[in-house]
């Protein structure tokens, strides 16, 4: 089975699982097998899923804070033991173009322009990233979540991210990267 854990840093590990190769035809049994295949590479012990009424996953009895992303036959998940986290992974497809006007602000829209595909998914995929760190209801990815123009690379990079709601603000580097055919976010 393909998969790989990287170490981010000392709180911080990512798993990403191909599972292209795995024989199983429901997607959500894939999933599902995939979750447990990287929970248990990334933690050597059994860990146990749950979900908040938000739809946050979270580990039962342990303290370290989880996200979890997937993409066609692409799953990836990031534990941080001390503070929240988010992932996301996109399939490189021009499907989001679509969208650009449902999830981008006016200024980011100027920033995408003539820009390529991968670079409007990782405008993407980082408001996703950071949806999922604030993990409360009621966000406007438009009016929200801001993503700092940057200089897209194939090689990835890093970008600043801003959460900008009434209650709460907070800035937050992100990296990027691109990964076969996908392109992956998450904080560093």
């Amino acid at each position: 089975m393909d998969y790989q854990v990287i170490n981010i840093n000392e709180s911080t590990k990512l798993a990403l699982f191909d599972f292209r190769n795995l024989q199983i035809e429901n997607k959500r049994e894939k999933e599902a097998v995939g979750v447990k295949l990287l929970l248990s590479n990334l933690f050597n012990d059994e860990v146990e899923l749950a979900y908040y009424d938000t739809g946050k996953p979270h580990l039962k009895n342990r303290t370290e804070e989880i996200s979890i992303s997937h993409s066609h036959d692409m799953l990836a998940i990031i534990v941080d033991k001390q503070k929240p986290t988010g992932i996301d992974i996109e399939l490189i497809r021009d499907k989001v173009l679509k969208i650009t006007h449902k999830f981008l602000s006016d200024n980011e829209l100027k920033n995408i322009a003539g820009q390529s595909i991968e670079k409007v998914l990782v405008y993407w995929a980082a408001k996703e990233t950071l949806y999922k760190i604030y993990a409360k209801k009621n966000v406007d990815f438009r009016e929200h979540l801001f993503i700092a123009n940057f200089d897209y690379s194939e090689k990835g990079g890093e970008l600043i991210a801003n959460i900008v709601l009434n209650d709460f603000e907070k800035e937050i580097k992100l990296k990027y990267m691109k990964v076969d055919e996908y392109i992956l976010v998450y904080p560093i």
